[in-house]
């Protein structure tokens, strides 16, 4: 059994997998005091811990050390590669890209769909497109959701909004209508861009995850719905390591 870490800017994820059985998983901000309760009673049976992680190394170092507290097992990151099994990467110097966004190609990769888009929408919004010869094209990074609302917080003064749905485009009456309206008017124009770019690579396939995925489906980007792309393009990576 192996515990494997999707460890992104503001949230974790994490899945037990016995072989390619899901058993358990989890989600929750890093300092969550029961993040990891329901993998703790398998600790003794951890054979490894595998992590895909664009946090920082201070904040790396924390994971080790919580888990520590509970599990005897090697701790194992990963990281972005030139090339693997036939996906290249476009970056000259692949460890500069997010390892988030190497691992969700590779998710798709390793079930040989190609040519594809993969849209996650974290932290940032990345949209990576890869040909059908495997060939990374490269990519945009946009600010995220979360992001842009906290920068209007912080450095906009006297615009205080409350939580509202980003599904409405029309004109806003309110303070928070008009923030959650234009945000979600922007998006709509950014789901118009992915479209575009699509219909230019050729790409029939629109991959989309991350935690505000479902704003994007809901402003009307189409595509497949995959939560857990980043843990699965981890696990491929971690069964051809241990195999090799």
């Amino acid at each position: 059994m192996k515990l494997f870490i999707d460890m992104g800017n503001t949230f974790l994820k994490w899945q037990l997998r016995r072989d390619s059985l899901v058993v358990g998983s989890g989600r929750g901000e890093f300092h969550a005091a029961r993040l990891f309760d329901a993998a703790k009673r398998h600790g003794a049976e951890l054979k490894g811990v595998e992590v895909s992680s664009v946090a920082a190394e201070e904040r790396q170092q924390d994971l080790v050390a919580i888990l520590r507290e509970w599990t005897p097992a090697p701790v194992r990151f990963h990281w972005t590669e030139a090339e693997r099994n036939g996906l290249v990467c476009a970056y000259q110097a692949p460890e500069t890209m997010g390892v988030d966004r190497w691992h969700a190609l590779y998710g798709c990769w390793a079930v040989g769909a190609a040519p594809f888009m993969v849209v996650d929408a974290g932290s940032a919004v990345t949209v990576d497109v890869v040909g059908a010869e495997g060939r990374h094209l490269g990519g945009y990074i946009l600010p995220g959701r979360g992001m842009m609302l906290r920068s209007l917080r912080r450095d906009v003064a006297r615009v205080g909004f409350g939580e509202h749905a980003l599904h409405d485009v029309g004109l806003g009456k309110s303070t928070s209508e008009c923030v959650y309206h234009g945000f979600a008017w922007m998006w709509q124009g950014m789901v118009e861009q992915v479209k575009a770019v699509a219909a230019r690579e050729g790409i029939a396939r629109v991959y989309i995850t991350g935690g505000d995925a479902s704003q994007l489906i809901a402003l009307g980007l189409e595509g497949w719905h995959e939560p857990d792309l980043v843990i699965n393009g981890l696990a491929a990576v971690v069964a051809e390591l241990d195999q090799g």
